[in-house]
């Protein structure tokens, strides 16, 4: 049974990304499934740190644009928000280049919060970040929406 309140139209979270972080680090959306939302991100000059790795803020940003792009898809958005509260990451293995993947999946649907589990792979499947992500829902007039 799907979670979302509306169908994920991908091309249109993608067009909300334009002219933002997520357009300059290349973040993508790629696939939707009934609890999940998958997403990717280019390793390369955009994405490195000085020594020519991935980031790890690179890394919790496609964390936190994934969850906070799931959140916002289970919710109402004429009368509810999601914003961040609390996201961590542990970086497990070292990425120089190609493509990372993300996926989103929730631990957790309330009234007040969510949490959502979001675990980076790089190409060859190899788990290289673990991140959760706390969304704190409020009323959209708070965002001004």
């Amino acid at each position: 049974m799907s979670i979302w309140k509306k169908p994920v139209d991908l091309a249109e979270l993608n067009r909300l990304g334009e002219n933002t972080l997520l357009s300059t680090l290349g973040i993508q959306l790629t696939a939707v499934g009934d609890d999940w939302l998958q997403g990717t991100m280019p390793v390369d000059g955009r994405t490195h740190q000085p020594f020519g790795l991935l980031h790890g803020g690179a890394s919790v940003a496609l964390a936190e644009t994934l969850g906070s792009m799931a959140a916002i898809m289970t919710l109402d958005t004429r009368e509810f928000m999601a914003v961040g509260l609390e996201i961590n990451a542990n970086h497990l293995k070292a990425v120089r280049s190609g493509l990372v993947t993300g996926t989103a999946r929730k631990l957790h649907l309330g009234r007040a919060t969510q949490v959502w589990d979001i675990r980076i792979e790089n190409e060859a499947g190899q788990l290289t970040c673990v991140s959760r992500i706390t969304m704190a829902i409020v009323p959209a007039k708070v965002v001004g929406r």
